[in-house]
C-alpha cells in the first residue's frame, strides 16, 4: 500500500495507487485514487448504464458527474477509488465515515466503522466466482488500515441482487432504515468475521487453484 491512512480510511491524492494485491483467479488487482478528470469516462459510462439505477447519479452529466466526484476528494470524511483488474476497470467504489454521512442519523456508529458503496462496471475474462473474489479484495482493501473494524453497508431494499450479494460476502443483514434518497437495509461485516472467513477459504482456495 502507498497511500496514506486515518486509521480507519486509506486515502491519497487522485490518481494515487494506493493498493496492490494478486489474486490467483483474477489476476492483479490494483486501486486508485478516483480521478475525477482522467477516470471520468470510465465512470459515466457505469453509472448512467441502466443497471446501474440504483447508485442515484444516472440523470448527471459528465460535467455535474466530475465536479460531484472533485467535491468528494476534497473531504476527509469520504473517499473513492477505481478498482482495476490488470489494468482494466472494474469497480467503483467509496469509503466514507458513517457518522459524518446522513446513514450515521439512522443507526449508532461504532469508532471503527467503515461505510462503503461499490458498483461493479467491467469484469474483463469470465472467473468462476468472480463477484466473491472481487468482494474479497475490496474487504482486504478496507480491512488494511488498522482502524477499520466493521464494513458497514446499505443497499436499496428493492435492490435484491446488491442484498444477496451481501450475503455472499458473509455480512450480516441488519434492520431497514430509512435514508434521504432511498429505504436501506444495513448489513455488517466485522473484521472478525472477515479473518474467519479468509481461514476457513484458503485451504478450498489452495486446492482449486
Amino acid at each position: 500500500m502507498t497511500g496514506t491512512s486515518t486509521g480507519r480510511l486509506v486515502t491519497g491524492a487522485a490518481g494515487d495507487v494506493v493498493h496492490t494485491a494478486e489474486d490467483p483467479a483474477l489476476g492483479r488487482i490494483e486501486i486508485s485514487v478516483l480521478d475525477p478528470v482522467t477516470d471520468l469516462d470510465v465512470i459515466h459510462r457505469w453509472v448512467t448504464a441502466p443497471a446501474s439505477r440504483f447508485w442515484g447519479l444516472s440523470e448527471l452529466s459528465r460535467t455535474e458527474l466530475r465536479d460531484l466526484y472533485a467535491y468528494v476528494d476534497s473531504l476527509s470524511s469520504h473517499h473513492a477509488f477505481l478498482v482495476r483488474r490488470d489494468g482494466l476497470p472494474i469497480v467503483l467504489l467509496q469509503t466514507y465515515e458513517p457518522e459524518n454521512d446522513p446513514l450515521g442519523l439512522v443507526y449508532e456508529a461504532q469508532p471503527g466503522d467503515v461505510g462503503i458503496h461499490f458498483l461493479l462496471g467491467d469484469r474483463g475474462a469470465p472467473v468462476r466466482g468472480f463477484t466473491t473474489r472481487v468482494g474479497q479484495a475490496l474487504a482486504a482493501f478496507v480491512f488494511a488500515a488498522p482502524g477499520a473494524q466493521r464494513v458497514v453497508i446499505e443497499p436499496d431494499v428493492d435492490n435484491e441482487r446488491a442484498v444477496a450479494r451481501a450475503r455472499l460476502f458473509g455480512f450480516t443483514l441488519g434492520p431497514r432504515v430509512e435514508l434521504p434518497d432511498k429505504s436501506g437495509r444495513l448489513a455488517f461485516l466485522t473484521r472478525g468475521d472477515w479473518e474467519a472467513r479468509q481461514a476457513a477459504d484458503e485451504p478450498a482456495t489452495r486446492s482449486a487453484d
